[in-house]
This record gives C-alpha cells, sequence and structure tokens, in this order.
C-alpha cells in the first residue's frame, strides 16, 4: 500500500526561512536607522556657550535670566557635567579657606587656674558670625547681642534627659517631649576680647537654675539660681573648637590640662581686702571680667585704663545663716521685702610685682573695708583661683 506524502513538512520548513527573513530585515532597518540618525545625536559634555547676541546700536540690550545657565566646572573649560559639579558643589570648603573659618593649627584653649578660654586667629568682627552659628546649632536662642562690646548672651535653656528608652515609656517620651525634665536650665554669655596679635580670645561663662519647691509639702515650684559649673564651659569651648575645624582628640587634649592655684585671698597693711591674681594686668583684667558675669553681678560699666568695673551688687544679712555659702549671700537674683537696695561698687584691677590685684572701691572711689568688701572678694576667688 502506497501512503501519500505529507505537506507538513514543507510548510513548516517555509514558516521558518519566512520568520529568519523577518528578523534579518529588521536588524538590518535598525542599523540603517541608527546611521541615519547617528549625525543628528547631541554630546552635551562637549557642548560651549554661543557668543551673545549683537544688539544694534540704537537698541538696549535685553535683560537675561542667568537662573538656568550652566556653570563651567573648575578646571574643565568649556566643558561642564552634572557629576562633576555636583562634586564640586558638595565638597567642604577647608577651614581658612575664603575666609569662613580661622586656621585649624592655630586654635588653641588657654588655662589660668580654673579659667579657660579659646585663642581664634582672626579678629572678632571675623570670627563673631561663627560663634553665632554655634550657638545656633546647639539648639540656643541668642538673647542679646553686643557686637561693639563683643558680648553674646543665649536665652535661658532647659535640660532634658537624653535616654534612649524603649517601651511605653520610649513612646510617651516621643509624643509628648516635655513630659520629663531635669529641673535645670542653663545660660551662656560668650566674651570677644581682642590681642595685640591679631587673635581673638572667647570666654564662656556659664548661669544656671534649678527647680525648688517653694516649701514644705507645697505644690509651688521656683526657679534659683545654682552655681556655675566651669566643666560645662570647659564643654562649650571644647565642641565650639571642634566647630572651627579642630580634630575631636586635639580639643580633648587642650581641655584637659592640669589645673593650677591661680589667686590667692589677702590683706594690706591697712587692712583693706585684697585678692592677688597671678597673670599680667591684660589676662586679670579679662578673668576678673568672666567671673563677674558667671556670678551674675549687674556690669554698668568698665574702664579699662583705668582698671575699673562698675558693678551693683545687693548684700544680705547672713546674720541666723552660718551655713550659707558665699555664693548664697550674693543675693543680687532675689526679690523681697527683706532684700537691700544694690548698691554701686568698682571693682579695681592693679598690675602688681608679681602679677596682679584685686580691690574693692565704694561708689565715690575710697576703699571699701567693710564685710560686703571681703565677701565679694571671696566669691571672685572661688571663680579666679
Amino acid at each position: 500500500m502506497i501512503r501519500p506524502v505529507s505537506s507538513r513538512r514543507p510548510v513548516a520548513a517555509l514558516a521558518r526561512a519566512a520568520a529568519l527573513a523577518l528578523v534579518a530585515t529588521l536588524a538590518a532597518g535598525c542599523n540603517t536607522l541608527s546611521s541615519v540618525f547617528e549625525g543628528r545625536r547631541a554630546d552635551y559634555s562637549k557642548s560651549g556657550r554661543l557668543p551673545p547676541l549683537e544688539v544694534p546700536p540704537d537698541l538696549n540690550r535685553p535683560q537675561t535670566d542667568s537662573r538656568f545657565n550652566v556653570p563651567d566646572v573648575a578646571g574643565a573649560p568649556g566643558s561642564a557635567t552634572f557629576s562633576e559639579f555636583d562634586r564640586q558643589r558638595q565638597a567642604k570648603p577647608k577651614p581658612g579657606e575664603g575666609g569662613l573659618l580661622p586656621v585649624v593649627d592655630k586654635l588653641r584653649i588657654e588655662r589660668s587656674g580654673n579659667e579657660r578660654w579659646l585663642v581664634v586667629p582672626g579678629a572678632p568682627e571675623r570670627v563673631w558670625p561663627a560663634i553665632r552659628d554655634f550657638w545656633v546649632e546647639a539648639g540656643y536662642l541668642i538673647a542679646a547681642e553686643q557686637p561693639e562690646a563683643g558680648v553674646m548672651e543665649t536665652d535661658w535653656a532647659e535640660n532634658r534627659p537624653r535616654v534612649n528608652e524603649g517601651g511605653l515609656r520610649g513612646l510617651f517620651d516621643r509624643v509628648i517631649t516635655s513630659a520629663r525634665s531635669t529641673g535645670t536650665r542653663d545660660r551662656f554669655r560668650t566674651r570677644l576680647e581682642r590681642t595685640a596679635d591679631g587673635s581673638t580670645e572667647v570666654f564662656i561663662s556659664h548661669r544656671g537654675l534649678e527647680e525648688v519647691q517653694s516649701g514644705t509639702n507645697s505644690p509651688v515650684f521656683v526657679w534659683q539660681p545654682r552655681p556655675s559649673e566651669p566643666e560645662l564651659e570647659a564643654e562649650m569651648l571644647r565642641r565650639m573648637m571642634v566647630r572651627f575645624g579642630a580634630p575631636e582628640s586635639v580639643a580633648k587634649a587642650s581641655v584637659a590640662q592640669p589645673l593650677q592655684a591661680r589667686a590667692q585671698l589677702g590683706k594690706t597693711a591697712d587692712g583693706t581686702p585684697d585678692l592677688a591674681v597671678f597673670d599680667d594686668f591684660d589676662r586679670a583684667w579679662r578673668r576678673v571680667g568672666l567671673a563677674l558675669d558667671r556670678v551674675g553681678f549687674t556690669v554698668e560699666d568698665r574702664d579699662r585704663s583705668k582698671g575699673i568695673y562698675f558693678v551693683r551688687y545687693a548684700d544680705t544679712d547672713a546674720a541666723g545663716k552660718p551655713n550659707a555659702g558665699a555664693l548664697s549671700r550674693l543675693a543680687f537674683w532675689r526679690d523681697g521685702t527683706s532684700a537691700k537696695k544694690a548698691e554701686q561698687f568698682r571693682i579695681l584691677v592693679l598690675e602688681a610685682d608679681n602679677g596682679s590685684r584685686v580691690q574693692v572701691l565704694n561708689s565715690t572711689g575710697g576703699a571699701e573695708r567693710s564685710e560686703t568688701a571681703q565677701r565679694i572678694l571671696t566669691v571672685l576667688l572661688e571663680q579666679l583661683r
């Protein structure tokens, strides 16, 4: 029996051949189109700027908007790529570049007794904006600025514990940030002093408040002053030094300097209370001013040529309070009918053979030999020694 020949194989073969021919044709067409449009492709990395439009002399040149112009990239004239431009834009300036920050290797922290201050190369006019930015970035509001006097003071800021806790307490603290508080507030005053070599000395003084109960079993709490913390001032100086570009290790080593006694309380031959400061006049003058800022004296005026600070001080009767400290007896912050009216005194800084001497004068300029003068010098000793 003779079987008929099937026609499926020739048909399948023809279909495969047609498909291959179609693919080859499409590929050739793509290559042809690519070759046609190849010459029209734009190479933006090699593009340049056209010459400006020539305007007839009797017409005004139209105003142009340069917001959408591609800036030139340094080191690649006539060529600008976004990647190169973005890399240069994000590059941080080095300290001392462009007049923004002082040179790092000239930054240093000096210490005399328990006083520390930061020496920054450059005039105070140049350092002032960086100091202001430091406090703003640290989260403090600027309450007072006196650029002509070189004094900047922050507003009171309440301390809050920075403890990462989980569970319900952590969630509660994240939702209500004011629910927890340490019961203390801090305020910082920054004083800038110009030096003879063109540098700037930056002094930071701290004043603190604490929340205490007004009476036994009383639901009322009031804010009262607490002693200043020199270590907190040192920490702010360290952070400020890092802000100016110093390495963290260098800043920590600069703060951790050995402590030496730099002041001693005594009396002159006629019985006038006297405070000896083992520094020259320039340094003693600045340290006394910083101590007055720390304690909270109201400095009404100062005359550096005569070495006099004009201050107001309200003394209180310490009788019946044998355990009251020297700082607690300075009641310039208290209000009440029992407080005495603030009196004006003069803090005199004199140059001596072995350093400087500090004395208290009355409002007329005479030597003050009362117990008030002794208490004032005792408080200053706590800050200067």
